[in-house]
Formats: C-alpha cells, structure tokens, sequence
C-alpha cells in the first residue's frame, strides 16, 4: 500500500511544479506585457467615444466662427506663438466675447481632460486678454473642470493607463494617501498648492486610489488658486517674460512651499498627537 501513496505524491508534485512553471513568467515574457498596451478593447472604445464627443463639440464651435479668423487660431507651444496668438484675438475676443469665452473654455477643459500639454499657455492667455480678476476666475474654472473631467475618465479606463506609467509612484501615493484619510483634505490641498506630485498624475492617479470626488474637487478648486494667480498675473506682462520657467523662480516655490506647509499643519499634529 506503501508504494501507490508514493506514487500519488509524487504525481501530485510533479502537477504542482507543472502549474508553478505555466504561472511563472520569464523575465522576457515579463516585460513583454508590461510594454504591451494597457487597455483593453472596450476601454479603448470608452476613450475614444469620450475624445470623439469632446472633439466634435470643439469642431462645431471652431465651424460657427468667422472664416476670417481659421487660420489663426492654433495651439500656443512657445511664448512668441503666445504673443502672436494674443494680437490677433485681442480685437475677436471684444467683438464676439461669448464665443470667444465658450471656445476657450472648451479648449482648455478639451486639453485638460485628455492631458494635452500647452494649459500653461492657456492661463497666460487669459491674463493677457482679460486681466487678473476675470482671468483668474477662468482659469480656475476651466482646470478644475478638465480636472474633473480628467478623474472621471481615469475612472473608467485610467488603472492600467497609471500601473503601465508610474507604477513606483502610484504605490507611493496610495501609502501616503493610506496614512492620511482622516485630513485628506488638507494633503491634497498642500499636493494642488506645491509642486511636490506633477497635476496630471493626481488627476489620473486620485480615483484609482479612492480618493472622493468631493475631497478632489475641492482640493482642485481651492489649491490650483496660487499658482493660477502667478501665471494669469504674468500674462498681462507677457512682453516681458522672457522663459515660462521664470514663472516660478525660488522665491515664488519657497512661498508655494509655505502656504502647502501651514495646510499640511493639521495633519502633522493629528498624527503627532496620535503617535504621543
């Protein structure tokens, strides 16, 4: 009877090794999937009815302006095509202000929400045509918008996107938003304030990590103020500046850092008084 039992064990070891070696991955296999692309079919039908809708609607406006104007409007990438820009919309902004305002904020919700460099171009815009008060007021509106806009959709396809990306950091962010539930208002806050985590990847990253959209809402609308406020301000000087990296010079972050720190303050108490 000795004997069967052996063979038994032996048999059901041998299967065991044998699916221990169809579940293991090779290195090669390994990074074969991780530079695979990381969306499914029907996520990528989602995205792509998503860009479709927003782009259309863009189109329909871009259709409904004057024929004069087409060739003049593209997307600023450098501080001359901003000014350039600037001249030729000054005189179609005062003449047609309502679509003029409804095709910025389109654009700028359009880019934000499909992480399309050149916002930053965008919010010297509004500085340079409608000043600080009005321009503000816009800028805030439109990031926070394309912001939300932007959580939704990672909402519905972002996870893969975000692993296949930034995998190290995302595990980061979720052990720091894991220590922080309690005041997670004042961390997000103090992340919108400073320049610690780069927006696009809190924009993506906030719903994989279950962050509320009411906490993210905020956090975008109240903590995108500061630095909305340089950048709009520095519009109406657009003459005079030289570099988009002369926006935030050591003397503007050490401030940016300051105002992050003393809205972090709750949360290193709270954490102080638990730990005593």
């Amino acid at each position: 009877m000795a004997a069967p039992r052996s063979v038994v064990v032996e048999a059901g070891s041998w299967a065991l090794d044998r699916d221990e070696e169809k579940n293991s991955d090779s290195p090669s296999e390994k990074k074969l999937k991780a530079d695979r692309f990381p969306l499914s079919r029907w996520e990528f039908a989602a995205a792509l009815g998503v860009f479709l809708v927003f782009s259309t609607g863009l189109m329909c406006i871009y259709l409904t302006m004057p024929a004069a104007e087409y060739e003049l409007l593209k997307l600023p990438r450098t501080l001359s095509d901003l000014r350039s820009l600037k001249d030729h919309l000054a005189i179609y902004a005062q003449s047609h202000p309502a679509k003029f305002i409804l095709g910025y904020c389109s654009t700028y919700i359009f880019m934000q929400t499909f992480m399309i460099p050149g916002t930053i171009f965008m919010s010297l815009l509004a500085g340079a045509l409608f000043g600080v008060v009005r321009g503000l007021f816009l800028v805030v509106f439109n990031a926070t918008a394309g912001a939300s806009s932007c959580y939704f959709l990672s909402k519905l396809i972002g996870r893969p996107i975000v692993n296949w990306l930034w995998p190290e950091k995302l595990r980061y962010f979720q052990s720091e938003i894991a220590k922080r539930r309690e005041k997670l208002l004042n961390y997000m806050l103090f992340l919108r304030v400073t320049p610690s985590l780069p927006n696009l990847f809190i924009n993506l990253a906030s719903p994989i990590v279950d962050i509320p959209f009411h906490i993210f809402f905020l956090a975008t609308l109240l903590g995108i103020v500061p630095a909305s406020y340089i950048t709009v301000r520095a519009g109406i000087a657009l003459g005079e500046l030289k570099s988009v990296k002369d926006l935030y010079d050591l003397k503007t972050l050490v401030v940016l850092f300051l105002i992050g720190s003393i809205l972090l303050l709750p949360t290193i108490l709270k954490r102080k008084r638990v730990y005593e």
